[in-house]
């Protein structure tokens, strides 16, 4: 890997991270829409641009790349739809900054479930940070027990949680490309979502404004996300992403505070600097170790 290749792979994966942090905004921008069918359509856009690039990639064989990923792509595509359906209603029940604060715990559920499936070992200064995290997971969700946001912070950890399962599946399979396996979630989501909205008698479908905003988040928030992150992780270590991706949690805040006039309480500012600290110091310790050993 050259300087130019790493520099690039840095600007691929802010780029990234600053499409997803649009997420919350886009979704308080269509407040009568269910969290079910802005899954549903979401969904629908991310499918329709990862396949594209994915089918562009394989030479158009579409069917043999998402066949490559096996059980364990069926496995993670499954944890996406927890990951998905979590995070939406998370940022309808919640503040932005409440639920992307506890979605950066991800890195540590992911550790967590490694460990316990995977029997993938945890350093010490990751063991530290779980326990650091931990503090500021626990502030946030006590003061959503006292302010009736309870449901909306379990929703946040859920989704944290299903994109941990994600990612260990993906190293379970040892699986070098994600975007298929990414595909393969979005069509269990809006399986899932169609269903759901058919039992509870739901309408599919949104009006035009609202349509059109909910497919914007799936083909350039979260789709065209996707692909720049995938193309730029390859150039950048995995330490350094989790750094990178906290682009997205400062960012998320700031767009509802200055276009809405979104605020949270102090303390889930102080619960979510802890988790953010948290973060990043393990991501700091990562960088060093893999730079001791280079050396």
């Amino acid at each position: 890997m050259n300087r130019d290749d790493y520099q690039t792979g840095v600007i691929l994966v802010v780029v990234a991270a600053i499409f997803w942090s649009c997420m919350g905004l886009a979704i308080r921008m269509v407040p009568d829409a269910g969290t079910w069918a802005i899954m549903f359509w979401r969904s629908f856009g991310t499918v329709l641009v990862l396949g594209c690039f994915v089918g562009w990639r394989s030479g158009w064989n579409l069917f043999s790349a998402i066949k490559g990923v096996g059980l364990a792509g069926v496995i993670g595509g499954l944890g996406l739809v927890a990951a998905y359906g979590g995070a939406i209603y998370a940022i309808q029940a919640t503040t932005i900054a409440n639920a992307v604060f506890l979605f950066a715990a991800s890195p540590f559920l992911t550790a967590l479930l490694g460990w316990l499936l995977l029997r993938e070992p945890v350093r010490r200064a990751t063991w530290a940070a779980i326990a650091v995290a931990g503090i500021g997971m626990l502030i946030m969700v006590r003061e959503g027990l006292s302010t009736g946001a309870l449901a909306g912070n379990l929703a946040a950890l859920g989704s944290a949680l299903g994109f941990a399962a994600f990612t260990v599946t993906l190293r379970w399979g040892r699986l070098a490309d994600m975007l298929p396996a990414v595909i393969l979630g979005g069509l269990f989501a809006m399986a899932v979502a169609a269903i759901v909205i058919w039992i509870n008698g739901q309408p599919l479908m949104l009006p035009p404004r609202d349509l059109a905003i909910t497919l914007a988040m799936g083909v350039i928030l979260l789709g065209c996300g996707m692909t720049l992150y995938t193309m730029g992780s390859r150039a950048v270590p995995a330490a350094e992403l989790a750094l990178l991706a906290m682009v997205e949690v400062m960012l998320a805040p700031l767009w509802v505070w200055l276009l809405l006039g979104e605020t949270a309480s102090a303390t889930t500012f102080i619960g979510g600097s802890i988790v953010l600290l948290a973060v990043v110091l393990n991501a700091l310790t990562g960088i060093r170790r893999r730079s001791a050993r280079i050396a």
